[in-house]
Order: structure tokens, then sequence, then C-alpha cells
């Protein structure tokens, strides 16, 4: 969303103020798509598979028993790892304010993403008043 700047403001929650402020689940992360039987690889010569699921358990295990520590005892070390290893899809809280030229730009250009959350966004897009006179006109492929 930052790619689009002209007429907007925006803000967020600050990682390092909210990190510690709740238990870190698998709720506190973008899963929309989420396939947690997708397999990762095959060890070999044991055969011991590893799924997408079994991988999340881990990184979310040591997340929040970095955040514990962090409580427990102050050390901004294990804050400081608990950034380094946090995964890209941590949700946070983001107030954007645009225009309809600015939503038109933004439907113009990630129509085919291929992340689904542009997907989701160009859908809500439709939902907003006049979307069809002011966003979708023109009988263009959007």
């Amino acid at each position: 969303m930052d790619t689009y700047k002209v007429g907007t403001t925006a803000n967020s929650t600050s990682t390092m103020h909210k990190l510690a402020s709740t238990p870190i689940t698998k709720e506190c992360f973008e899963m929309d798509d989420y396939d947690g039987s997708l397999k990762v690889y095959d060890r070999e010569p044991y055969n011991i598979d590893d799924y997408i699921d079994d991988i999340w358990e881990s990184i979310i295990c040591y997340c929040e028993t970095l955040r514990q520590r962090y409580l427990e005892t102050k050390d901004k070390r294990y804050w400081k790892e608990l950034i380094r290893i946090l995964p890209a899809g941590w949700l946070q809280t983001r107030t954007w304010t645009g225009d309809y030229a600015v939503l038109r730009n933004i439907i113009k250009w990630r129509q085919g993403h291929k992340l689904t959350e542009w997907h989701q966004f160009i859908d809500w897009c439709r939902t907003l008043p006049y979307a069809d006179s002011l966003l979708f006109y023109e009988n263009e492929k959007i």
C-alpha cells in the first residue's frame, strides 16, 4: 500500500510496542490461504516428512518462548531475537486513507497480482458506494 502515496495518509501499530503485549499464536499471522498439509520435503534415508503445519508449530513455539523470556527478565536480547525471527506474515493494525483516484490506480496495477490479499482488497473495493461508476467503469478488464 505504501507504493500508492499520492493523496494518502497511513499509520499502523508498532511491532516494537505491541509484540510482547499478547501471546503469539497462529491467529497472529496472515493465514487466509494457508495449507498446513503442504509437504516441504522428505528426509532420506529415514523418510520422515516435514509439513508446513510442523514448521509453523515450531516457529510459533520459539517466538512465544522468546516473548515470555523477555517479559520475565526484561532482557532486551530476547526481544531482539524475537524481532529477528518473526515471520513476515505477522498481522498488525494499519489505518489507511485515500481517495477513489488512488483506489482506481491500485486496482489497475494489482488486479493480476499473485498475492490473494490484493484480490480480496479489489473485491472489497467493489462494495464501495459508486464503485461501478468511479472505479470499475469503461468496460475495462479490472
